[in-house]
């Protein structure tokens, strides 16, 4: 889901393989919802609740703030987090020896002296995202200021804004043919995010679906 911009492009290459590979998501009960009412399921999109994200000797602060957190710190921060749900969690294991399945990125989305970390956690494998969060150093800690944990979805730094995509499926589509996707900005206003655009791209419904053969009467 990386450097998607806002027109109507048919995702490919490694965006194609999350889409395809929702079926995994469905399997452990993530994506039930969206499936069976037709809709995306219940959206947690916005600011987070800013709790301070207590941690251990891992977790960085503003003491260490010359150099960046680690993979490991930064899987610490998560696992500690209060705002992040279970099923995240239980999803944020390692993939090989102690390679976790998260992307993140570092960078300035709030406006503050320390930068950001977008964090997005993602299934072994099939790299879907199943979790986008954004951590924001204050009072020498990070805090958990924006969470998405609708799958799969999948959130970046774009000049300075956040910018979270999310595929959507109605009732009957394939797996690997969502019938649209919402790409949505946000900016940093004071103390929260605010959405600032929100770009809804539509597909056909005729491009990769497969006619039923005609049948002997």
């Amino acid at each position: 889901m990386r450097g998607l911009g806002t027109g109507a492009i048919r995702p490919d290459g490694a965006l194609k393989a999350v889409m395809v590979a929702v079926a995994a998501i469905a399997a452990v009960g993530l994506l039930a919802s969206a499936c069976a009412t037709g809709g995306t399921g219940a959206r947690d999109e916005g600011p987070a609740g800013g709790h301070p994200v207590i941690a251990g000797a891992s977790t960085p602060s503003a003491s260490s703030t010359a150099s960046e957190p680690t993979r490991q710190q930064v899987v610490q921060l998560v696992k500690d987090d209060p705002e992040v749900s279970k099923a995240v969690k239980d999803a944020l294991k390692p993939c090989v020896a102690d390679e976790y399945p998260i992307d993140v990125s570092f960078g300035d989305v709030t406006g503050g002296t320390v930068n950001d970390l977008v964090v997005n956690v993602m299934t072994c494998g099939d790299a879907v995202g199943v979790g986008a969060y954004v951590y924001r150093m204050k009072d020498h800690r990070y805090q958990n200021v924006f969470r998405a944990e609708e799958p799969p979805v999948y959130a970046e730094i774009d000049r300075g804004d956040l910018v979270v995509t999310q595929q959507m499926y109605e009732k009957g589509d394939p797996v690997s043919y969502p019938s649209s996707e919402e790409v949505i900005t946000y900016r940093w206003m004071t103390s929260h995010f605010t959405q600032s655009s929100r770009t809804r791209n539509e597909y056909s419904n005729t491009v990769g679906h497969v006619s039923p053969a005609p049948t002997a009467n």
